[in-house]
Order: structure tokens, then sequence, then C-alpha cells
């Protein structure tokens, strides 16, 4: 913790070097959730470039009580939230949405799953049935997953209880999964 009160302390006092070491370690964090939560196009990488200035406005408040990560991942959420209900673009579709059928991705058409795997197709398949999630459970995963993140960080972030963010987070799991057996299955056939 030291160490981030020091780039912070750096960052206050007009160092510009320091605010760019801030924003390289912390950058992939910030594009995770904004892509994951944010559909293709331009805005995502103006997003993340105001969710920095954002960090950089506010960084004099920072106490200090959370990580440093977390603070800037929840700046990055809220940012993300404030974004969709601008367009007007559903954020959670329906949490229930395990509930309908499945309709697979368009198969390739030649790959079976042992050449999938050799072939590195089976990451390209996860990353896709990962994005076709609602943008809370690609968030969720993204979160625990890919940033290694508990679920208290992730509750902090999203504005959840922990008992939600481990409930979402096996909703979104087992939506994957039932997702994966059927493109998996698909293509046995």
């Amino acid at each position: 913790m030291t160490d981030q009160r020091q780039l912070v302390k750096r960052i206050v006092a007009g160092e510009k070097n320091a605010f760019r070491d801030l924003v390289k370690d912390h950058q992939r964090l910030v594009s995770h959730i904004v892509f994951r939560m944010i559909p293709p196009g331009p805005d995502r990488e103006d997003l993340c470039q105001e969710v920095f200035v954002k960090v950089y406005q506010n960084l004099g408040n920072f106490r200090f009580d959370t990580k440093l990560s977390t603070w800037i991942a929840r700046i990055t959420y809220n940012s993300c939230l404030n974004f969709l209900d601008k367009k007007q673009l559903p954020l959670y579709n329906d949490l229930a949405e395990d509930d309908r059928p499945f309709e697979p991705a368009a198969p390739d058409g030649s790959a079976r799953p042992d050449r999938a795997y050799e072939s590195s197709r089976t990451g390209e398949i996860v990353r896709n049935e990962i994005n076709r999630l609602p943008p809370a459970y690609k968030t969720l995963i993204t979160l625990y997953h890919l940033e290694q993140m508990s679920y208290t960080e992730i509750g902090r972030i999203m504005n959840l209880p922990e008992g939600t963010v481990k409930s979402y987070l096996f909703r979104a799991r087992r939506i994957l999964k039932g997702r994966l057996q059927a493109v998996y299955h698909g293509e046995k056939s």
C-alpha cells in the first residue's frame, strides 16, 4: 500500500511520469471492464480515456480505504453504467436469461473439439461465448477469473452484496458451461 501512496502523492504533486505509470499499471483492468460491458465500437476507447481522466481528477480524494485497483475498477464500472444509461442500452438484459432456449453461435463448419483445442480454437470459442453473456455476467467473470479479484472487491466495484456476487458468478458459469457444451455437441454431429 505504501507504493500506492507514494504513486498517488507523486501524481497529486503534478509528476506526469507517475500518472503514466498508473495508467500503464491499470489499463488492462480498465479495458477488461469496458470491453466486457460496452458493445464494440469507438466508444470503448473513448470511455477508457474518460475513466483515466476521472481517476486523475479525483485522485486527490482517494482515501486508501480500498486498493487503488478496486477504486479505479469502481470508477470504470460506474462510467460504463452511465454510458449505457445515456445510450439506453440494456445492462443486465435479463439475468434470468439462462431460462431461454439456447441458440448456438455460428459454427465454423469444420472444427472438431479435439482439433479446436489443438489449434487454440477453444480459447476463441470461450471468448466468443463470454462476450455473448449479459454485461453484468461478463464483468463478473472478467473481474474474478482474469483480474483475480475477490468476491468482496467485486462487490465493492459493482455495488452488490458478496452473496449476490457469488450467486451471479455461479449463474454466469452455468450459462457459459451450457453454451460451450452446446457448441461442442453441435460440432460433433
